[in-house]
Formats: C-alpha cells, sequence, structure tokens
C-alpha cells in the first residue's frame, strides 16, 4: 500500500515542479511574438538534420508530446520548443525543411544535429547556419519587395531574436579523438572567437537582440560515461575533466557576451547558464521527481548507464522506459521532454540569466 501510494505521489510532485512553467506559459502577456532565428546543434535541432540529410529519427523519438517523430532527438519537446510556446510564439521549422509547408514569417530554426563552429566550412557548423541566414535573409526581402504575400521584412529581421546554442560538440569531438584536456581546453578560445564572429555579423545585418545559451555538464551524459574507459568521476558520477572543460568554455563564453555589451551598444546580450541548470538537475534529481539521472531512457544494455553505441535509441534492438517514467535522459545525450520543461521554467525565471532579462522582453512591441 505504501509503494503504491509513493508511485502516485511521483507523478504529483513532478506536476508541482512545472507548475511555474506552466503559470508562466499561461500568463505570458506576449500578444507579439518575436520572430525568432536559432542557430545550434542537436540541443535545439527541431527537424534539421531529417530534413537536410534525410537521416531516419525514428520513433519512439517524439512519442510523448507528437506521438510521431519530427526530427527531434527527444521523446518530446526541447528548451527551445518551451521557450516559443512562454511567448505565444509558434514551434520553429527547420531552414532545411521543404515539405513542412511553413514560409517562416515566425522566424526559422538553422540548428542541426552534430553542428559544432570548426571545421568552419562543414556543414552544418556555425558558419554554414550563418551563411544560410544570410541567403534567407537576401531571398526573403527579396520576396517581401516584390509583393509576393507575407515575408519578413527590415523591420522584422531587426527585432527578431537571435538565439545561439552551440559549442557542445565542440568539446566533446575533441575528447573523442583522444585529445588531451590540455589540448582540448587550448581549442576554446578558437571556439568562442566563431560564436563571437557569429553574433557581429548578425549585428551588422541588423540584429539587435541575442540570447546565448552556454553549454552543458557534458561529463554527465550517459554516453559519455558508458565511452570513456578511465574516469575520473565526482561526487555525483559525472566526468570531472569533461566538466572542468566545459565550465572553461562557459567562462570565455560569459566574459565574450560582457565583452561585447560593451563593443555592441545597440545590442542587447543575455547570456544564460545551462550548465548550472542542468548539474542542479541531476545533482538534485530525486528533488525534481527523477530516478537515476544518468541512465538514459532509451538505449541498450540496461545500468549503469543503458547506452551502447551499437544500439541507439531508434535503432534495432534498442529498449526504451515506459511513458510517464521519471526519466531525465532520453537517449544517452539529450534530455526527455520532462527534463526541459523544468531546465525551461529555470531559463524562464531569469536566476541564471546574465543581465536578468524576462524572456517576454523580447516580444514585439
Amino acid at each position: 500500500m505504501i509503494s503504491s501510494s509513493l508511485a502516485l505521489f511521483k507523478p504529483l510532485s513532478h506536476f508541482l515542479l512545472l507548475l511555474p512553467f506552466i503559470f508562466a506559459s499561461v500568463a505570458s502577456q506576449c500578444n507579439n511574438p518575436p520572430i525568432i532565428f536559432n542557430f545550434g546543434d542537436s540541443n535545439s535541432d527541431t527537424g534539421g538534420l531529417a530534413a537536410g540529410l534525410g537521416f531516419p529519427v525514428n520513433l519512439p523519438n517524439g512519442r510523448t508530446f507528437f506521438h510521431r517523430s519530427t526530427g527531434r532527438l527527444s521523446d518530446g519537446r526541447l528548451l527551445i520548443d518551451f521557450l516559443c510556446q512562454s511567448l505565444n510564439a509558434s514551434f520553429l521549422s527547420p531552414y532545411l525543411d521543404s515539405l513542412g509547408g511553413s514560409r517562416f514569417t515566425n522566424g526559422a530554426n538553422f540548428a542541426v544535429v552534430g553542428s559544432s563552429t570548426l571545421p568552419k566550412y562543414v556543414p552544418f557548423s556555425l558558419n554554414i547556419q550563418l551563411m544560410q541566414f544570410l541567403h534567407f535573409k537576401a531571398r526573403t526581402l527579396e520576396l517581401a519587395t516584390a509583393g509576393f504575400g507575407n515575408f519578413i521584412n527590415e523591420e522584422g529581421l531587426r527585432k527578431a531574436l537571435y538565439i545561439i546554442d552551440i559549442g557542445q560538440n565542440d568539446i566533446a569531438d575533441s575528447f573523442s579523438k583522444n585529445m588531451s584536456y590540455a589540448q582540448v581546453t587550448k581549442r576554446i578560445p578558437t571556439v568562442i572567437l566563431e560564436i563571437e564572429n557569429a553574433v557581429k555579423v548578425l549585428y551588422n545585418q541588423g540584429g539587435r537582440k541575442f540570447w546565448i545559451h552556454n553549454t552543458g555538464p557534458l561529463g554527465c551524459l550517459p554516453q559519455k560515461l558508458a565511452s570513456v574507459q578511465k574516469k575520473d568521476l565526482d561526487p555525483i558520477g559525472c566526468i570531472s575533466s569533461y566538466n572542468s572543460a566545459a565550465r572553461l568554455f562557459n567562462e570565455g563564453l560569459r566574459r565574450l557576451c560582457q565583452r561585447m555589451r560593451s563593443q555592441l551598444t545597440e545590442a542587447t546580450i543575455v547570456y544564460v547558464d545551462i550548465y548550472s541548470i542542468k548539474y542542479d538537475l541531476i545533482a538534485n534529481s530525486s528533488k525534481y521527481g527523477f530516478s537515476s539521472p544518468l541512465v538514459a531512457c532509451c538505449g541498450f544494455g540496461g545500468p549503469p548507464y543503458n547506452y551502447d553505441i551499437r544500439v541507439t535509441c531508434g535503432q534495432p534492438g534498442y529498449q526504451v522506459c515506459d511513458e510517464g517514467s521519471q526519466y531525465a535522459n532520453w537517449d544517452g545525450i539529450h534530455y526527455t521532454e520532462a527534463a526541459n520543461s523544468i531546465i525551461a521554467s529555470k531559463v524562464l525565471s531569469m536566476a541564471y540569466s546574465s543581465p536578468r532579462t524576462p524572456f517576454d522582453f523580447f516580444c514585439r512591441s
């Protein structure tokens, strides 16, 4: 009887934790949502990989909210989806999706799974995504000027919100190539420079509103934990060196944002500490209604990580937890919708933003 009562309490406690996000969404006074352009990797890819390369992203991806695969690497919505919903904005369509029916009047998502800042000219690096945006801008202005329907105009581009969430793969890929910690961290300034160049190009193109996420705790991902043989684990079971490199990148990014605020005087540049939000979620998982935060819901092999690179989520032989299970990690790399909703509520709280800026500040007046 006690165990069944606890089972009933878990979903209730999880629901209570989601209330701040639910109320924020309902209470949003954003009657004129901003146009949003997003640049990034799999953390915010809403279908770019599937559309651009035809790469199959199969069920159970998408099972929770969409009830079909949308190309998102999660069981449901991503952080970017929750942020859009908080502004009463539509979900962002992948820029590469030719069959989605979108005319991109609400913006576009250039993020693609696996993207990094370097190498610079390899699809779909940040630089390539930026080139795609410049082509998009030229073409949409051309169509708007010619009177072809409701396309984004110059003012819309100027008032748009530009979100950047990239850098995780630069660090992760370096470690996967067996680089030493010193070699990995030596590359960080070059990665930061690419992000700086991107922001300045967007600023010179008229962009004035920037929302920049730092990178999460790489060393807490089941994929990394299962793949690395010699692990230097911290007290909660994450790889210390990976997380240390992520924190160094984040400090460099924070300083960049600080510096750019004084250089790009007309810009609003908000830096968001995603690392602290995700690390807290893992370190205090039971507080948020999650069990086994270092175990993937969808994967193969069972504990301790349920991750096997030969049988990844959606591929033949995978195993998946029951819907409604209290898992924070979805497939070894990405988070579940339940975790993403809590991450979103923390982001929207402003407690992790510098400067502390309400997200609905970006609504069009």
